[in-house]
C-alpha cells in the first residue's frame, strides 16, 4: 500500500544511492566504464527504500535508525550483488572463464572487490549519516502523514 512513509524512505534511499555512486569512480581503476552505473544503484535505492524501508516505519526512534541501517544495507547488498553479476556477464562475453560454475563464483569474488573500494572514510560517513537521516525522516512521515 503507497504511503508516505514508503515514498519518503525510497527518495531517501535514492539520494544516498546517488552521492555514493558518485564518491566511487574517483577510487576505482583509471578508464573504468561505469555505463548506467549511478541509475542501477538510484534504482535500486527505490526498491530497497520501498519494499525494505517502508513497510517498517512507525516503531519509535529507535527502530527508525536501525530501519535506516538495514535499509542501506540492502541497499549495498544488492547494488554489489547487482554491479558484481553485470561485470561477471561482461567477463563471461569474453570467455574469461572455464564454466559455469565458475563464473558464479565470480560474482563473489567481484563483489568481495567491489566490497573493499567501499571501505572508504568518506563513503562510510555517508552511508552511515544517511542511514540515521533517512531512517528519522520516513519515521517523520509515517507520524506526520498517516
Amino acid at each position: 500500500m503507497p504511503d508516505a512513509a514508503r515514498l519518503v524512505a525510497a527518495v531517501s534511499l535514492a539520494i544516498i544511492a546517488w552521492i555514493v555512486s558518485g564518491l566511487i569512480p574517483p577510487l576505482m581503476p583509471e578508464g573504468t566504464d561505469f555505463g548506467y552505473f549511478a541509475f542501477v544503484n538510484v534504482g535500486l535505492g527505490i526498491l530497497c527504500g520501498w519494499l525494505v524501508m517502508g513497510r517498517r516505519a512507525g516503531r519509535g526512534i529507535t527502530a527508525a535508525i536501525n530501519n535506516g541501517l538495514t535499509g542501506v544495507a540492502a541497499l549495498v547488498f544488492w547494488g554489489l550483488f547487482v554491479q558484481a553479476t553485470n561485470e561477471m556477464v561482461r567477463l563471461a562475453m569474453r570467455n574469461r572463464f572455464g564454466g559455469p560454475f565458475e563464473a558464479i563464483l565470480a560474482i563473489f569474488e567481484i563483489g568481495a572487490d567491489y566490497a573493499r573500494v567501499l571501505v572508504d572514510s568518506g563513503i562510510l560517513t555517508v552511508l552511515l549519516v544517511g542511514a540515521v537521516l533517512a531512517g528519522l525522516a520516513t519515521e517523520y512521515a509515517w507520524r506526520t502523514w498517516r
